[in-house]
């Protein structure tokens, strides 16, 4: 399985969306500074996370979120959390 997730960081009211087959592994990547890209807006909590059964399709749904204004991101988080 693999796994579309929206990372929301409090302090610094920023979101980050993903994808990975290993949620655990990740969230951990970027909470321990080992994603240079997210590093600075740590800690991160999860907001959401949309299981697709192929890479292919994560990656789909993932260009679609990180096309969204943060409003509709906002509504998406809401309707499927």
């Amino acid at each position: 399985m693999y796994y579309v997730y929206i990372l929301y960081s409090p302090d610094h009211n920023r979101f980050y969306i993903g994808q990975t087959n290993n949620m655990e592994a990740r969230l951990y990547r970027h909470n321990s500074g080992y994603e240079k890209s997210t590093s600075p807006y740590a800690p991160w909590i999860i907001k959401c996370v949309i299981e697709k059964s192929t890479r292919g399709d994560a990656l789909i749904l993932e260009k679609k979120l990180k096309n969204l204004s943060p409003e509709r991101l906002r509504q998406f988080i809401e309707k499927y959390s």
